[in-house]
């Protein structure tokens, strides 16, 4: 029986050589050996539709079945405009609606962000964090992983090379595997 924690990664960016993207991609080398992560895509979420939440597309439907599936949620948002990225928000509407039927619901969840600014995407993963309040998503709330003038951080192949960043996603890793637990046992 595996009973390793199973966290889903999703990058709010749509961009292929994203940083955000590449820091998943990074965390998932970094995973403790009592976690697993998978990764989301988020190509082809359209913008949300009310009219349509009833029966949302196939994409939809596979990621609230992914969500539902997972233990905890990992995000990498960019920073776009302050705030999260409307391909990342679309996903989130998608995925709790409709009323009473979010696949977020209790969710331990992390936030981690890269961008090529000073702030490393810090505006952007504190409005997250104001949507998991409505979501009631229970976020993790250390350490936080923020990594700033990511171009210097990653590699020409989109590597983490940046040691104090992989450490910080690693202690990310271990306190929401263990945030994941003691919130299961409660």
């Amino acid at each position: 029986m595996d009973d390793r924690i199973k966290i889903l990664g999703i990058a709010g960016s749509l961009r292929r050589n994203s940083f955000n993207r590449a820091a998943l991609k990074a965390a998932k080398s970094l995973v403790p050996e009592d976690g697993v992560l998978e990764i989301f895509e988020l190509d082809g979420i359209p913008g949300f539709n009310e009219d349509e939440e009833r029966n949302p597309p196939s994409v939809v439907v596979e990621l609230k079945k992914q969500v539902r599936a997972a233990d905890a949620i990992l995000f990498a948002t960019p920073e776009y405009n302050y705030s999260i990225p409307g391909v990342l928000k679309n996903a989130i509407d998608w995925a709790s609606r409709p009323y009473g039927d979010s696949a977020w619901e209790g969710k331990p969840v992390a936030v981690m962000g890269a961008s090529i600014g000073v702030l490393g995407t810090a505006r952007a993963q504190y409005h997250l964090r104001q949507c998991f309040v409505f979501l009631n998503m229970l976020p993790i709330n250390r350490p936080e992983v923020m990594i700033p003038n990511a171009s210097e951080r990653f590699d020409a192949a989109n590597n983490l090379k940046d040691e104090t960043s992989k450490k910080l996603i690693a202690e990310l890793l271990r306190n929401l595997i263990d945030w994941t637990r003691l919130v299961k046992r409660s």
